[in-house]
């Protein structure tokens, strides 16, 4: 089977892309290769590791119940727990509302030879706050910058430019948007709400949030548009399903690190130290 998700463009529609691909696909015979990539994915960072010079930043988005905690836990599976940081953004606290909105990102971006994973992100702060402008208007803003009609435009290449530098430093970034179904959605609500062991991840700003469905959909494909780069693709991931999601998932992560001219380091003259060692 051939692998042939692209990365996301200007001319992406989301109502054109299936939430439940992987129909017609046996999950049986995607199992095998989702482990082997899970395992080459491990090797690949572990010779990212050792050669110190790349990173890895994943950024996961999603509407609530999408699949952003289950899609981690998939990728730490392929990757040393050593090596691997994840980080959840919610709501800023009083000293992150003090800087700029990329400040509390930056500190936590991944440093050489290691991997990051970010379960939401700065994507919040063109997303959300562009559904909700009440949350803009309590960060602070000079007043002049928060009616500014190019606020989100600005904020778009501020993003660019912030992970054009990352990029130019060594860190591959690839960022995911989790598709899923508004029917999917609200079968894993049911879910939570069935399950007293999932009760606690199930929140009344759910049900809000969904009345704004539409609205994120069409956010969601802006910001796309705005942020899919070359040096930082979106990738929008059918998630309905999620081992064909942590197949596709695998799949991206594996290409993007085998494009590096990675090597495992040399130690000079070891066939002399190995004969030193051996006369202590």
């Amino acid at each position: 089977m051939q692998f042939s998700l692209q990365p996301a463009d200007h001319t992406l529609r989301l109502s054109k892309i299936n939430p439940r691909g992987g129909d017609g696909i046996d999950p049986g015979a995607i199992e095998p290769k989702t482990k082997a990539d899970l395992k080459r994915l491990d090797d690949l960072c572990y010779l990212m590791y050792a050669e110190d010079r790349h990173a890895l930043l994943v950024i996961l988005q999603g509407i609530d119940a999408s699949g952003k905690n289950s899609t981690t836990k998939h990728i730490a599976k392929g990757v040393n727990p050593d090596g691997l940081q994840v980080h959840s953004f919610k709501k800023p606290s009083e000293l992150e509302i003090e800087h700029d909105y990329l400040w509390r990102i930056h500190k936590v971006a991944p440093h050489r030879g290691n991997v990051a994973v970010f379960n939401r992100s700065h994507y919040e702060e063109v997303i959300v706050t562009r559904i909700h402008p009440e949350i803009l208007s309590a960060q602070h803003l000079p007043t002049n910058i928060a009616n500014d009609p190019e606020i989100f435009q600005k904020r778009y290449r501020h993003i660019n430019d912030f992970e054009r530098m990352l990029a130019e430093n060594g860190t591959v970034i690839v960022k995911l948007l989790l598709h899923i179904s508004k029917e999917e959605q609200v079968q894993r609500f049911r879910e939570r709400l069935e399950n007293p062991k999932k009760h606690w991840k199930f929140s009344e700003d759910d049900l809000d949030e969904r009345r704004h469905w539409d609205d994120y959909m069409r956010t969601f494909e802006e910001v796309i548009h705005a942020t899919s780069t070359e040096w930082a693709p979106w990738y929008v991931i059918p998630a309905d399903q999620k081992w064909y999601r942590n197949w596709l998932i695998g799949r991206i992560l594996v290409e993007q690190l085998e494009k590096l001219d990675m090597r495992f380091p040399t130690f000079e003259n070891h066939k002399v130290r190995l004969e030193q060692l051996a006369q202590v």
